[in-house]
């Protein structure tokens, strides 16, 4: 096909709610990512949240969304994509309104009249809400206004535009930070999704879903989430794998408060955050080529493995380059396991079954981040604050990035084979 057929096809293939959709992608995560990159050390040094405390709250904020998420495209389904994303927008401006504005005088009588932790853990749920809106009307966008010829290109623009705004997130935090004060980024998010709101009801419309298609109800979902449950074989690799996104999560709860604790205060964290996105950007192509011919269950060793022993880079290297450095590897260990993760989940789906579970492949992402904050919060505080040896924490999160690998190798030995093929 000739490049100017080919740009004619991606001109006439997408509709325009796809576009709206997938640009207001960019500011969600620019928002999300942002005020995660900020969070830890916001509650640690501003809020003067203990390092337990730091860590829970700081998973809970990572981790809720892959939990309201099985049931947000459902509630999308129901209310319609604009009447959802606008909604999700209003929601995430509020929740990150009042993330900024947690110290404000005008919030004092409510927060002197609870404990502090008690305030904020309600505040820090409220983003998920919207997340979860917003993940499933802008896939569905993708898939309902992009003709079949360009769709596999959709996905990709899609995936492309999660990464922008997981680069520019981290970014913004640094700059908010820097010029303008501790959580101010918690605004700058607010202000950006609500931008996202008029810009979803001004020029956004409902894409035609396809002739005959059923709309799944929340009783469906909550029986499928049983259905998942049944299956032992799926549930023990799901809580294997959970010990991966332990592992990873801990760039965005545990490293920012070790790095301003025990290496330097002037260490711009939010910048070493964006090590990630421009690793996965840059080198998903490549090291999908590399590793093409390697088994899906291989790659996800291989992935974990990888993964879990940049940590033992931080451990050895305490500094900004080493941080940098460390999560480079993390990046690469996530880039060889990810697509082959959901390849495999949907082999290991029942007939007729794949839309469920891969549904569900997300957990162990919620599971992990909630797991990991409360585990990590007591990790750096014991090792940093009793010990006074804050290094050994990342040996610990590097040895369960070891224990996972040994586990899932020990799964496909035993389970797997029996399993999928």
């Amino acid at each position: 096909m000739a490049l100017a057929e080919r740009l004619q096809e991606i001109r006439t293939g997408f509709e325009r709610p796809f576009w709206v959709a997938n640009i207001s992608e960019i500011f969600e995560r620019l928002a999300y990512y942002g005020a995660f990159a900020s969070l830890a050390n916001y509650l640690r040094e501003t809020l003067s949240f203990p390092t337990e405390q730091t860590g829970t709250l700081t998973g809970i904020f990572g981790g809720a969304v892959w939990f309201l998420a099985i049931f947000g495209g459902a509630v999308a389904d129901k209310l319609g994509f604009r009447r959802a994303l606008s909604l999700a927008f209003l929601i995430l401006s509020v929740a990150y309104f009042l993330l900024g504005s947690i110290g404000a005088p005008w919030l004092a009588p409510l927060r002197n009249s609870l404990p502090l932790y008690w305030f904020v853990f309600p505040i820090l749920l409220m983003p998920a809400l919207g997340v979860a809106l917003v993940k499933p009307c802008v896939v569905g966008t993708t898939a309902r206004a992009s003709k079949e010829n360009v769709r596999s290109l959709g996905y990709s623009i899609y995936y492309t535009m999660v990464n922008v705004g997981g680069l520019l997130g981290p970014f913004a935090g640094s700059l908010a930070r820097r010029y303008l004060g501790a959580g101010k980024i918690f605004l700058i998010a607010a202000a950006c999704v609500f931008a996202m709101f008029f810009f979803v009801l001004a020029f956004f419309r409902e894409p035609q879903r396809s002739a005959g298609a059923p709309l799944p109800t929340l009783g469906e979902t909550l029986r499928n989430f049983l259905t998942v449950l049944g299956n032992p074989r799926f549930m023990v690799f799901l809580l294997i794998f959970t010990g991966y996104w332990i592992v990873f999560w801990q760039q965005w709860i545990v490293m920012p408060v070790y790095l301003h604790e025990y290496v330097s205060k002037e260490i711009d964290v939010e910048r070493i955050l964006m090590t990630d996105s421009i690793i996965v950007i840059t080198g998903t192509i490549l090291l999908n080529v590399l590793t093409k011919k390697l088994q899906a269950f291989s790659a996800i060793i291989i992935g974990t493995l990888i993964t879990g022993s940049s940590w033992f880079i931080l451990a050895l290297w305490p500094s900004f380059w080493g941080a940098v450095t460390a999560i480079a590897v993390l990046a690469i260990g996530e880039i060889i396991h990810q697509p082959r993760y959901y390849e495999y989940v949907s082999r290991l789906a029942p007939p007729g079954q794949q839309g469920t579970y891969m549904g569900f492949a997300f957990l162990p992402l919620g599971i992990g981040s909630i797991v990991g904050g409360w585990l990590g919060g007591k990790i750096l505080h014991h090792f940093g604050e009793v010990l006074n040896h804050p290094q050994w924490t990342w040996l610990v999160i590097a040895g369960i990035g070891l224990l996972t690998t040994l586990l899932l190798w020990i799964y496909d030995r035993i389970v797997r084979p029996a399993a999928a093929n």
